[in-house]
């Protein structure tokens, strides 16, 4: 168990998009977040309080989480400074990155030294099963984005905390590092032998009453060069019967790809049903669900009146409008 709550660490992050997962631990527990720490050049603001060591640790933190998603997942060798003196002051460490805390042999001598816990969440706990494309009870939901870090995680959280409002049979499901900081519990599904990914999805979302909706976290994009392989195997191992498509509206080119241009709501509407249909012929879109943090209100509210009209269906913004029309659609089918 990861012990909270958490100090959170931005490093060096470029812009704020980089702190997403620290992000995602200030917006949906802000109870285990006492405050952040930044180093010189951080781009990334949480509007939590700066912090040293001490002060975090004075206030009650006692895991310094890494909450900065780079490309790669790596160490950075310019963290390594504050990490060291985080094990000396007493602070565990956790992270989800790729480049793992137990491989870096400094680190995992000043955890023996101190006592002290390196916690690496994105390292799959078991064995998983190739899929086998049986259908399961009870139904799922799954958020397809146009790119990555749309609010695919966003969207499904929401739309979780919505059905559990009004009494209804719902799940979240992880499968990303941030997913399962916040929860506790997943599928780091990118660290997943790929032959095996599907099937951790259909493990991870089993057979379930009738009425019951798993809301599967989305990861990555079809339409994205580098990390297309693991929305797939969400879409198939996943079965969804609802797809929710996610969008962030002013970006000029994909996340880490400046060559490649973000395909259209219809694009990604079209592509997605006809791979998901593959695993399940009856599978729908139902809702839309654009992230304008970056717009001003009047701004955003053109615009999703605008997709509403053009798409035929639901569209908002559930961070800042509330998943209801989403679950409404969900209620519908």
């Amino acid at each position: 168990m990861i012990e909270t709550p958490y100090l959170l660490f931005l490093g060096d992050a470029p812009d704020p998009l980089a702190a997403k997962v620290a992000q995602g631990i200030k917006d949906w527990r802000p109870d285990n977040a006492v405050g952040q720490f930044r180093m010189e050049g951080c781009k990334a603001d949480l509007r939590l309080p700066d912090m040293t060591l001490a002060e975090a640790k004075a206030a009650g933190a006692k895991t310094l989480v890494i909450g900065v998603a780079n490309r790669g997942g790596v160490i950075s060798q310019a963290w390594k400074k504050v990490l060291v003196a985080a094990l000396e002051e007493g602070f565990d460490l956790a992270s989800g990155l790729h480049n793992l805390l137990r491989d870096e042999p400094d680190l995992v001598a000043v955890a023996e030294a101190t006592g002290t816990a390196l916690h690496d969440v994105r390292v799959p706990e078991r064995d998983y099963p190739i899929a086998n494309g049986k259908k399961r009870s009870g139904k799922r939901c799954l958020a397809v984005g146009t790119d990555c870090s749309v609010g695919k995680m966003y969207t499904s959280l929401a739309m979780d905390r919505e059905m559990k409002a009004r009494g209804l049979n719902s799940s979240f499901r992880a499968t990303g590092q941030t997913g399962i900081l916040i929860t506790g519990d997943g599928v780091p599904l990118d660290a997943v032998v790929a032959d095996f990914m599907a099937g951790a999805v259909e493990w991870l979302s089993p057979d379930n009453d009738d009425d019951h909706w798993d809301m599967i976290e989305g990861q990555g994009s079809l339409f994205h060069v580098s990390y297309s392989g693991v929305t797939m195997a969400l879409i198939h191992g996943g079965q969804p019967d609802a797809l929710i498509l996610s969008h962030e509206p002013t970006r000029t080119h994909m996340r880490g790809l400046p060559d490649y241009a973000l395909p259209s709501l219809e694009e990604l509407r079209d592509l997605s049903l006809t791979v998901a249909r593959a695993a399940n012929p009856g599978v729908q879109a139902v809702g839309i669900s654009v992230n304008t943090a970056a717009m001003a209100a009047d701004e955003a509210e053109a615009y999703l009146s605008e997709v509403e009209a053009r798409m035929g269906l639901p569209t908002v913004d559930p961070f800042r409008q509330g998943a209801g029309r989403l679950v409404d659609a969900l209620a519908a089918l």
